[in-house]
């Protein structure tokens, strides 16, 4: 059996429903008598047949409505491992932190080139790191203080799902002096991200080896799960840029997060409309049954 789950960025209704169902037959699934989560908010749809062609025939069905397709059977998760720019927080750090060198467009052209895996990511984070050289290292903390904003949806899903005895990891081609900080905030049990190197008071321009890149995403994935003594299908991964997909096409549930086109394009699932709290739907968990997000 498998379950496609319905959950609306504003509201969802029946006839949404309905026509969810009719879409389903049409492929040649088989639903069953759909559920809500939270009426209105998020329904589980039941069905048998081609898991494929029913997500092709359920995603676009209805606007502001992410559509997540997979087997009924062990959709709590156990394990997840996340991105943290543009998915755990709003921002790009390093755009950001170049806006105060006054530099932000050219480091942000860069930035979405490499994210959308135009550019090796090694050497684009180089190049950017090396054109912050002699930034003040107190910009950091104005940055954090200033532009750092947690994604809608965050906390409640770390929380939730550590509440329920699952282990969180961020794992970011960041840097440490954000992701420590924004682990800490939201409620993972670990960060890794690329550390910056210091000199005299500013930024050296280069960053420690090795870096954190798409290998250290999956290889994180896979060294937690093994160290758990987790199946594949308990582990939930979410990024969205390029070099998430091998961590995400490795999880479980793979989710690209508002993501860049390539990375949409290889997820099992996306969450193109509404916020974090859909991965908390997705594993059946209905709002009454979420940790405080504050």
């Amino acid at each position: 059996m498998f379950i496609a789950t319905l959950i609306a960025a504003d509201t969802i209704g029946r006839g949404d429903i309905s026509a969810a169902r009719d879409a389903l037959a049409a492929a040649g699934a088989n639903p069953v008598e759909p559920r809500w989560l939270d009426e209105g908010k998020a329904a589980d749809l039941p069905f048998t047949g081609d898991a494929v062609a029913a997500r092709a025939a359920l995603e676009g069905l209805a606007a502001g409505v992410d559509v997540i397709v997979q087997p009924e059977a062990g959709r709590a998760k156990r394990l997840l491992v996340a991105d943290m720019d543009s998915t755990m927080i709003t921002i790009e750090c390093i755009d950001e932190l170049a806006d105060y060198a006054g530099i932000k467009a050219e480091i942000a052209a860069v930035t979405e080139r490499a994210m959308r895996g135009e550019l090796d990511f090694g050497e684009a984070l180089a190049a950017r790191v090396a054109l912050l050289k002699g930034l003040a290292a107190d910009s950091i903390d104005r940055c954090h203080a200033e532009r750092v904003a947690i994604m809608p949806g965050a906390r409640a899903l770390i929380r939730t799902m550590r509440a329920r005895g699952g282990r969180t990891v961020l794992v970011s081609g960041g840097f440490t002096v954000f992701a420590d900080r924004v682990a800490a905030e939201i409620g993972f049990d670990r960060a890794i991200a690329n550390h910056l190197d210091m000199a005299d008071g500013a930024l050296a321009g280069t960053v420690a080896q090795p870096i954190v890149d798409a290998q250290t995403k999956v290889t994180t994935l896979l060294a937690e799960r093994d160290a758990l003594g987790l199946m594949p299908e308990e582990t939930l991964a979410v990024g969205d840029g390029a070099n998430d997909i091998p961590m995400i096409q490795a999880a479980g549930l793979g989710v690209a997060y508002h993501a860049k086109p390539r990375t949409a394009a290889a997820a099992a699932a996306r969450i193109d409309a509404c916020d974090l709290t859909a991965l908390l739907y997705a594993q059946g968990w209905p709002r009454a049954e979420w940790a405080a997000d504050e």
